[in-house]
């Protein structure tokens, strides 16, 4: 299968793509590495007449670091993510997954927005920045906005991104102090079928599930239980199992899917303890 004809455009700045978009209305895609969108259209599950390549806009391709939080520019890279020093210092659970993404390929090409805004279900980054409290930033012509990434993943190859906007930098808050954060997966082809991140602190607990269902969950009695009884592992990955709404496909069952999370919250769990 081939790609169908487009018309590529390639603006300077964050304000000519909104322009851009907003004067195509609708008949254009915004894309950086192009390593989903491209492999969509080529089957046939997205249509564009016209792209719009992000890769020469500088503002998204920055990281800003305050007390509180780190920005990412929603236009960096995997590869970059993973090996920039603030990133491994500041939220080293993040770095390991990038590090471990998919493949070399799709890491030196693929950017961190790209991978939010195509919503695949059979993907990590998600699952891990909703369980650290992260939030999206969006831009249009009319201003900007955030909205935590739990609410911008809404399905399938479904977000909130509206019309004429672009995702311009993901925000992930520091984790509190004596926070305990660990990620597990079980992964077939380079793709998770499962994958579990966890935060834990003496105030908060977040349990998220992604890979077994259209999107990441948080299961917030599992949460509950755990602030409760930091010991509840095997209770935990009971609840978890009972929560997640899995789907049928040729990766696994229903009741395959929901033994998988609870094995992999299990992990997670053990390595939060230890």
């Amino acid at each position: 299968m081939t790609l169908p004809d487009f018309e590529l455009r390639r603006p300077e700045t964050l304000a000519e793509a909104l322009d851009l978009l907003h004067e195509l209305n609708g008949e254009a895609a915004f894309y950086m590495g192009g390593t989903e969108l491209l492999l969509a259209m080529k089957y046939g599950l997205a249509h564009a007449s016209v792209l719009v390549h992000g890769k020469r806009l500088g503002e998204l391709q920055v990281i800003e670091d305050d007390e509180d939080s780190l920005a990412l520019g929603a236009g960096l890279t995997h590869l970059a993510l993973e090996s920039n020093p603030i990133v491994r210092e500041v939220l080293p659970s993040l770095a390991g997954v990038e590090a471990t993404l998919a493949n070399l390929r799709v890491r030196a090409a693929g950017t961190l927005g790209g991978n939010l805004c195509f919503a695949e279900p059979h993907s990590d980054p998600a699952t891990l920045l909703i369980a650290l409290g992260a939030q999206v930033e969006l831009a249009s012509r009319s201003g900007t906005r955030r909205l935590p990434v739990e609410d911008f993943v809404l399905g399938p190859l479904q977000t909130a991104l509206a019309p004429g906007e672009i995702m311009t930098a993901v925000r992930v808050p520091r984790p509190p102090a004596g926070a305990r954060v660990a990620f597990e997966r079980i992964r077939l082809r380079e793709r998770p079928v499962a994958n579990v991140a966890v935060l834990l602190s003496a105030e908060e607990a977040r349990v998220v599930v992604g890979a077994v269902g259209p999107r990441p969950i948080r299961v917030t009695d599992a949460e509950n239980l755990l602030l409760s009884r930091p010991d509840g592992i095997e209770e935990a990955c009971a609840v978890v199992a009972a929560a997640v709404d899995p789907y049928a496909d040729w990766e696994g069952s229903v009741e395959y899917k929901r033994h998988l999370a609870s094995v992999v919250t299990g992990r997670a769990l053990r390595r939060v303890a230890a």
